[in-house]
């Protein structure tokens, strides 16, 4: 497990191997949040809208929701113009 040192401005540098492993590329932007007494530091996806995709599968789906309400909104504007 390697051993880092924090510069005067707080800055550390991620070991190589540890890099790598996590796909830690230049310009890569990192997610740093405080767990208890530690620090945990995960990458961020390229692309958020992509890795969001198919996030939810199984839940109800909300466009069959609106159509089906934008039907009964049709059949009721029906009825009235009758």
């Amino acid at each position: 497990m390697p051993v880092v040192k924090t510069s005067i401005k707080g800055q550390i540098v991620i070991p190589k191997e540890i890099r790598e492993q996590l796909g830690i590329t230049p310009g890569k932007k990192l997610l740093l949040r405080v767990v208890g007494e530690h620090a945990e530091i995960t990458p961020l996806p390229d692309d958020t809208i992509k890795a969001m995709r198919g996030i939810i599968k199984g839940g109800r789906s909300l466009s069959k929701e609106l159509l089906m309400i934008r039907k009964k909104d049709n059949e009721i504007d029906e009825k009235r113009s009758l």
